[in-house]
């Protein structure tokens, strides 16, 4: 459960250019100046005109939520772990688009971090609830 709620912390997608902007499942951390937008905030002010990849990034965030309560729900028993685990797989999967929409720009790098730890994260933590999953239909 710790593990799932610290990929809440973590930046998903740093993009490094002219300025520095930090992507959280929280909002945006920027630079220039240094401001954080918290995600409702975001939501409120751009409603029009958000790009297909910020629009992943939001779907990656609601999808990372489901994850929550599903980790929670383990917590008292209830839950299902390769439902959490395809979550954050999901999840990180959804983040890919948002650093490749950066990486497109001249000059500027996206780099996909909490991307590649949510992915791990469901590796490490929730692949063997799969495997003996498909070992039981397999048998």
């Amino acid at each position: 459960m710790l593990v799932v709620l610290a990929l809440g912390v973590v930046p998903w997608t740093v993009v490094a250019g002219r300025d520095l902007t930090v992507v959280f499942a929280f909002g945006l951390l920027n630079d220039d100046p240094w401001s954080l937008v918290w995600l409702p905030d975001y939501l409120r002010f751009s409603s029009y005109g958000r790009s297909a990849a910020i629009e992943a990034w939001l779907v990656g965030v609601g999808i990372y939520a489901a994850a929550v309560v599903s980790a929670l729900a383990g917590v008292v028993g209830w839950d299902d772990r390769r439902l959490t685990g395809g979550l954050l797989v999901l999840a990180g999967v959804s983040q890919f688009p948002l650093a490749w929409s950066f990486t497109r720009r001249p000059d500027t790098l996206g780099l996909p971090v909490g991307s590649l730890l949510l992915l791990v994260a469901a590796w490490w933590y929730y692949w063997p609830a799969f495997t003996t999953w498909l070992d039981e239909r397999a048998d």
